[in-house]
């Protein structure tokens, strides 16, 4: 397997380091693919919004460091297990406390399920960057992939549009646009990072009309 470290350029010796611990899961949702399309999202909003590189950067490599599956009753404590791992780790790594605490922080705020509102930029543009991965075309594949893992159908036949039923996205995976991909753009946190959403989530928004259209 060609290593990856050099994709997280200019932070490669970092990820070096930390891609051992980034992963613990089969789940192609949250694989080193989609912490390093996290990473590339961070970089380009942390261009334009400033804040601390490698803060940031081991956030964005540790922010998934604990699997969780979507089904799961633990879900909303995936972040906070996320952190706790990846203090123990940048602690023995040697860094300080008070950057410890701020990757940690970054860490446990990402998540839509823990519902914590980031306090520092870096936990802002790795809840922005994170959230960019959920919507646009990535979004859609990632949506259809996870309901394929929870043994989602994609579509009521009898009623693709929940026009007639409650919507219900753990049955049906193109529910969860309107249950809560469509959501996701009105929640950013940065400039940079709502630009960018605003964009995905006109994509989000065409996909299912097309998607709608065809099974018609």
């Amino acid at each position: 397997m060609i290593e990856l470290a050099p994709a997280f350029k200019p932070h490669e010796s970092l990820a070096r380091q930390l891609i051992p611990f980034a992963c613990e899961t089969d789940d192609g949702s949250h694989d080193l693919a989609h912490i390093l399309r996290v990473f590339r999202n961070s970089m380009r909003i942390h261009a334009l919004e400033g804040g601390d590189g490698d803060v940031l950067a081991a956030a964005v490599l540790l922010h998934d460091c604990v699997a969780v599956e979507k089904n799961s009753p633990l879900r909303a404590q995936a972040s906070r297990l996320a952190a706790e791992k990846a203090s123990t780790v940048l602690g023995n790594m040697g860094w300080s406390g008070a950057r410890i605490d701020a990757v940690a922080h970054a860490i446990l705020t990402h998540s839509f399920s823990a519902n914590i509102t980031p306090e520092t930029l870096e936990a802002k543009i790795l809840q922005d960057a994170d959230r960019l991965d959920a919507i646009g075309a990535i979004g859609v594949a990632r949506c259809f992939y996870i309901g394929g893992r929870m043994s989602s159908g994609l579509y009521d036949p009898a009623d693709p549009a929940s026009e007639n039923r409650p919507l219900d996205d753990k049955r049906f995976a193109i529910d969860h646009f309107p249950v809560k991909l469509f959501k996701l753009a009105d929640g950013f946190q940065t400039a940079a990072g709502r630009k960018m959403a605003a964009e995905r989530h006109e994509r989000l928004v065409e996909f299912r009309r097309q998607f709608l259209e065809e099974v018609a």
